[in-house]
Parts: structure tokens; C-alpha cells; sequence
């Protein structure tokens, strides 16, 4: 029964877009930053904004948010 699940999990996870990894959130931050123009905290609301409607599924935006703070703070 294990085997079975472990074949279905392998399928699932086959149609599932693939996750960033660290650098690549990293760069695609640096890009959205560049590209909305953010500057400081008060725009980390379109930062995340504009991840959300281009990465959605491919990225951990718990993550993603500790970087945008760190980039912008």
C-alpha cells in the first residue's frame, strides 16, 4: 500500500510546478523590486503583489516576504 501512495505522490507531483529555490526567489525579487519602483516598507504590499500574480505555485512567499524586508529594509 506504501509503494501505491509513493507511485500516486510521483504522479501528483509530475503536473505540479516546480519550486524556486533560494537564488531564484531572490533574483525574481530584485526584478519585481526594479520594476515596481519600491524603495522603502510601504511597498512591500505591490512587491508581493506583483510575485503573487507572476510566481503563484512556484514560490514559498513566507519566505519570499522575510527577503523582500530584508531587501527593502
Amino acid at each position: 500500500m506504501v509503494a501505491k501512495e509513493k507511485a500516486e505522490i510521483d504522479v501528483i507531483s509530475s503536473f505540479l510546478p516546480a519550486q524556486m529555490d533560494d537564488a531564484a526567489i531572490e533574483t525574481a525579487i530584485k526584478q519585481v523590486i526594479q520594476e515596481t519602483g519600491a524603495s522603502s516598507m510601504k511597498d512591500m504590499g505591490k512587491v508581493m503583489g506583483s510575485l503573487r500574480s507572476k510566481y503563484a505555485g512556484q514560490m514559498d512567499f513566507g519566505k519570499a516576504s522575510g527577503m523582500i524586508k530584508g531587501l527593502l529594509g
